[in-house]
């Protein structure tokens, strides 16, 4: 009896992989391919955003307004991206390169990303002003009450004063300075015992400025030598951002 048609013979053998076997095969194949290029690609992803650390190379605007106060500032300077928004808040957080008080960007990332030259930095945060005086202005009716001992030759010209132990400054010197025409400088720091043990934030001081802004920054003992330059730039800066409101055109009269 004549075997089936179907099954091979030596002259026409079935194929080692059937059609169906070899199409699932080839889209396995595809799906591979992209799976890996996704995974390369979302691994670079993952890499920027990780050497990013919080950081931002956008220099989009946002408008911000604190009390009665409204600020443009670019993203690259605003320090915590959940501040990145427009629109009112209590606060926000900035930090800057000095002297040429910058943001962050690709050409100065390592003042931002390595410690050892954290230095560079100045940070600062704006609020609603809630004391009548700045630092300067408690020096004479709070500090002065605060300090015990005599004052003594502090770094780059400063005078130094110890504060009272109960004074809740612990281990904080105040320093100070006379200006021209204005009340005295005044910032309180942490002094190390010597320069390579500074800290990028151990000094700290704030300013009025604005119509209702306080201006709290801190920075480096170790640019003591600038705290007047310090000063002026963060000024500067904050001032040059301010949104000012039109000037009101009046109603002509009749």
């Amino acid at each position: 009896m004549a075997l089936s048609s179907s099954i091979a013979t030596s002259d026409n053998p079935l194929p080692l992989l059937s059609r169906r076997f070899a199409f699932g095969l080839s889209v396995l194949i595809v799906l591979l391919l992209v799976l890996t290029s996704a995974i390369a690609l979302g691994g670079r992803w993952v890499g920027q955003r990780l050497s990013l650390a919080g950081h931002t190379l956008s220099t989009e605007t946002y408008d911000i307004t604190i009390g009665e106060d409204s600020l443009r500032l670019a993203a690259n300077t605003i320090r915590f991206p959940s501040e990145r928004v427009d629109g009112v808040s209590e606060r926000v957080d900035l930090y800057l390169t000095f002297p040429e008080m910058q943001g962050y960007s690709e050409a100065n990332r390592l003042n931002f990303n390595d410690i050892s030259r954290s230095s560079s930095l100045v940070f600062l945060q704006l609020s609603q002003g809630t004391m009548s005086r700045d630092m300067s202005g408690r020096l004479e009716p709070i500090y002065s009450h605060l300090m015990e001992g005599r004052p003594f030759a502090g770094p780059n010209g400063l005078t130094a004063h110890r504060l009272r132990a109960d004074a809740g400054y612990a281990a904080e010197t105040l320093l100070t300075a006379p200006r021209p025409g204005k009340p005295d400088y005044v910032v309180r720091c942490i002094l190390p015992p010597t320069p390579d043990k500074a800290t990028a934030g151990d000094c700290q001081r704030d300013i009025k400025i604005g119509n209702d802004l306080s201006l709290l920054y801190r920075f480096s003992s170790t640019r003591l030598g600038d705290w007047d330059h310090i000063d002026a730039a963060l000024q500067q800066f904050v001032e040059t951002r301010l949104i000012k409101a039109p000037a009101s055109a009046g109603v002509p009269l009749p």
